[in-house]
């Protein structure tokens, strides 16, 4: 069988034999989303089914060698749908271990954490600046990595619908027959999803719109950490403390989904004074760092005419109930390892207990554990090991003979690896 690093040279005739695709030839250069004509979906996609490969190249620049332990990485672009139902498109990354496990082939969908509403702050051009060392450790571990755009062309920050679908169909994709450049043997391929924070908010939209929108994929288990059930109570909680940040990026994000809902949050923006529309229009272009930089302690609500009011109105209670709340689209048909720190300063600990509670009801296998040291971004390195060795145990196979295969396992813990108290 052909190596992934000699089938390099031969994607582009490959595909064109094989599908049919348009692809382009590796670039030095790196461009952002919004200049790359790459990210982009050809003429009558819309009639292609959910998943199907639209483009493919490999990726441009250094970034295999920047991540490491890759022998190639592509980008994809590929056909999915929005919150709204309709045909829309989005872009994956998908990386090739340099010493592939033998035998089944172990995929890890890898949601990154990217909150913004600016499209150029999507992973699969973030990750030259920042290479996640998760991806470098799945990698390691031979396996195939993925990490989707899931907030779409329009980054589409906290859409659950739009995030869910695009995670679904970024697998589908590169499970896609066509894609042998890959050598993933979909036959005896085993599939894992693991998020944090707003990762895991793609990941668990995922698993609970899987059984009606994907159900003829296989998946094996997720690692949910730092889950965000409820939007209207992250904004609650975050507005005024050093993550407000979070609240135009979400607001701006959802919003994009349902037009009518954009067109009346922005017009109820205050048209001038210390907190008006322009100031909080600029979270469009910022990165999620940058966002919570220059917003870090002000009341958001205080941008908006009628404060917090405004979020009461029928227009955004529509987007908020269909894209804003998990646990109502569908039940979760594989094994959940959810973590969390019970002093979580950006969701609630009881928005996750409630809805982990709600699925166990209906028998999804869950083992939640609860972190009493530390905050939101401290639970991501905290329950980090945790969440890897859940993740490996699915993809190798060990899973029943590791953890309970039936039922829930709900218990706090105290682990302490950063001494942060955030």
């Amino acid at each position: 069988m052909l190596s992934p690093v000699r089938l390099l040279p031969l994607i582009g005739s490959l595909l064109s034999l094989v599908s049919g695709l348009p692809t382009t030839n590796p670039s030095s250069v790196v461009l952002p989303p919004s200049a790359d004509p790459f990210y982009s979906a050809p003429n009558g996609y819309e009639s292609t089914r959910p998943g199907a490969i639209l483009r493919l190249r490999p990726v441009p620049g250094n970034l295999t060698a920047l991540v490491g332990n890759a022998s190639a990485a592509y980008n994809i672009v590929y056909r999915t749908t929005d919150s709204q139902y309709r045909p829309s498109w989005a872009v994956t990354t998908v990386f090739v271990p340099s010493n592939p496990r033998p035998g089944n082939t172990s995929v890890l969908s890898y949601q990154i954490a990217y909150d913004s509403h600016s499209i150029d702050a999507s992973p699969s051009y973030a990750m030259y600046s920042s290479p996640p060392i998760d991806v470098t450790l799945a990698l390691s571990q031979g396996w195939y990595v993925n990490v989707p755009d899931y907030e779409g062309p329009l980054a589409s920050f906290t859409a659950g619908v739009q995030s869910g679908h695009a995670t679904l169909d970024s697998i589908r994709s590169i499970l896609n027959s066509n894609t042998t450049a890959f050598n993933i043997k979909t036959s005896s391929s085993r599939t894992a999803l693991w998020g944090y924070s707003g990762g895991a908010l793609a990941s668990e939209w995922a698993t609970e719109l899987q059984v009606q929108y994907a159900p003829e994929l296989s998946l094996a288990g997720a690692a949910l950490g730092g889950l965000t059930p409820n939007i209207t109570n992250v904004m609650n909680t975050v507005t005024g403390n050093l993550n407000a940040g979070l609240i135009p990026e979400a607001v701006l994000g959802l919003a994009s989904q349902y037009p009518a809902t954009y067109k009346y949050l922005v017009d109820q923006l205050n048209p001038e004074g210390k907190y008006n529309r322009t100031t909080f229009l600029l979270s469009q272009n910022m990165t999620i760092a940058q966002a919570e930089a220059f917003f870090a302690g002000q009341n958001i609500y205080d941008y908006f005419v009628n404060g917090s009011d405004t979020f009461k109105a029928p227009v955004v209670q529509y987007a908020l109930n269909r894209d804003g709340y998990m646990g109502y689209h569908g039940v979760p048909q594989i094994p959940i390892y959810a973590y969390k720190a019970i002093h979580d300063e950006v969701s609630p600990v009881g928005d996750t207990d409630a809805l982990l509670e709600r699925y166990c009801g209906v028998g999804v296998n869950i083992l939640y554990e609860r972190n009493s040291i530390g905050g939101h971004s401290a639970e991501g390195t905290n329950g980090h090991a945790r969440a890897l060795q859940f993740v490996s145990s699915v993809l190798d196979g060990s899973y029943a003979s590791v953890y309970q295969t039936q039922g829930c396992t709900f218990r706090d813990v105290a682990v302490n690896i950063t001494d942060s108290a955030l």
